[in-house]
Parts: structure tokens; C-alpha cells; sequence
């Protein structure tokens, strides 16, 4: 009788697990305006954990898999981007209400104070603000490098980049394998494909791949894209082109 109590015991715990953390079961809800409460159509939302993607219907609302502790991400223009962590209330309650803010709103309050110059050259310098991002120019080259601000790694950065592009491209892409490893789902789900043409901010990619933007506009760098296209580029051109230049390092990587 003993053991039978105890594996009822086990049972029922289990089954509470289970139905306290579901895996990959759409979750459905609602987006809208913070400011207005107007539901909100065409917001993009994707699943940071499964690389899925779908956008908000005509009344707001959105169906996704997701499991808990997933990360969705919605964005839309002209608001502020916004990350919600998963949880099991969103399972159990139906159209869970996300509220965005609109970019108006959302900016910080920033005050202006222009320099008084009192027409003397010696305090005027000296009140100016100082640029901390050092240039480093090399012999023989008729491009100065940006190394940032001053510190021991700054030059090693910078000679690294132009000695070794292979070792700062193995750096880049070894920290980050499993973000690296979603490049491919990115580009196959259709949603996602069509959330980055629109965007140029690398905000999104920065998301998925936790990457910096100075990251990717090292890997990019190194990969020999020019910095009109770095500039100009949306965000799914940045991802093909990150995309190919890691196939490439992994082809190159396995011949050593």
C-alpha cells in the first residue's frame, strides 16, 4: 500500500511538472498601443529560442509556438522594441495583452547645453570635450584604423584586424557558435526573412545572434564588404552576407 501511495505521489507530481512547463505550444495574444490601448495590426513578433516568426492580425492578435522561459521579440515602426520572457500564465490565460510604446513617449528627456566660449583661446580648449577614440595610422597604409578608446587592447585590435582577418574572424564566430548556428533557420522562415528586409538598425540581428554592432561590422569588415554596403544595408542583406562569410570560415576552418 506504501509503495502505491508514493508512485501516485510521483505520478501526480509529474503530471504537474509536465502541465507547468509545456514545450512548443502556441501561446496566443494581443498587441497593442500602450498609449491609445488601440489594438495594433502588422507588428512582427518572433521566438528569439525557436528562430520562428509570425506578425500580428487586423485585430491585433498573434498565435506562436513557444515553450517557457522563451524569448518573444515584437517590434513594429515607430515604437519601441520590446522583449517578453515567456511564462506559464500566458499558456493557461487566453489573449495575454502586450502593450508597445511609441517612440514619442519612449525617448528619455535630453538637455542641450551648447559650450560657452568666453573668447579666450587658452579656457576655451581646455572646456572643449576630449574625443577618446584613438586613430592609429601604420606606415605604408593611406587609411587610418579606429581603435577605440585608449587602452593596451585598442592597438592589438586594430593589427590584428589588418595582420590576421582569419584569427579576429575566429574569435568573432568561436564566442558565439550557437547564435552562429541560427543563421540558417533565419533565413529559411519567411516572416523573419521579411521582419529584416524591412529594418536597417541591426537591432533584431543583435537579438538573435548576440552579437555587438561593432561585431558585425567587424565580421563584415573582414569579409571584405565595402562600407557603403555596411551602411546602406538592410538588415537580410546583412544577414546573407554574414551568413556566406561564416560558411566560407567554416569551409577554411575544416581545411586546417
Amino acid at each position: 500500500m506504501g509503495k502505491q501511495l508514493v508512485f501516485f505521489f510521483c505520478f501526480i507530481s509529474f503530471l504537474a511538472v509536465s502541465q507547468a512547463t509545456p514545450e512548443n505550444i502556441d501561446i496566443r495574444a494581443v498587441v497593442v498601443n500602450a498609449q491609445t490601448d488601440v489594438r495594433m495590426e502588422s507588428v512582427h513578433v518572433v521566438n528569439l529560442n525557436q528562430v520562428i516568426g509570425t506578425i500580428t492580425n487586423e485585430k491585433g492578435e498573434f498565435s506562436i509556438a513557444a515553450a517557457v522561459n522563451d524569448t518573444l521579440y515584437l517590434s513594429f515602426l515607430g515604437f519601441k522594441s520590446q522583449k517578453i520572457r515567456v511564462t506559464n500564465d500566458m499558456f493557461k490565460f487566453e489573449e495575454t495583452k502586450i502593450a508597445l510604446t511609441e517612440l514619442a513617449y519612449a525617448l528619455e528627456e535630453v538637455i542641450v547645453r551648447p559650450y560657452q566660449l568666453t573668447g579666450y583661446l587658452e579656457i576655451d580648449v581646455k572646456n572643449l570635450p576630449i574625443n577618446n577614440a584613438y586613430q592609429y595610422s601604420i606606415s605604408g597604409l593611406s587609411v587610418a584604423y579606429e581603435g577605440g578608446n585608449k587602452n593596451p587592447s585598442a592597438v592589438t585590435k586594430v593589427l590584428g584586424a589588418i595582420l590576421n582577418p582569419a584569427d579576429l574572424l575566429r574569435n568573432l564566430f568561436g564566442k558565439k557558435p550557437t547564435q552562429m548556428r541560427k543563421l540558417r533557420q533565419m533565413k529559411e522562415d519567411e516572416e523573419i526573412r521579411n521582419l529584416l528586409a524591412s529594418k536597417f538598425d541591426r537591432e533584431t540581428l543583435t537579438e538573435f545572434l548576440q552579437l555587438e554592432k561593432v561585431d558585425i561590422q567587424d565580421i563584415l569588415n573582414n569579409c571584405n564588404y565595402s562600407k557603403s554596403f555596411i551602411i546602406t544595408a538592410n538588415d537580410l542583406q546583412i544577414l546573407d552576407a554574414i551568413s556566406s562569410c561564416y560558411e566560407e570560415f567554416k569551409v577554411l576552418n575544416r581545411r586546417k
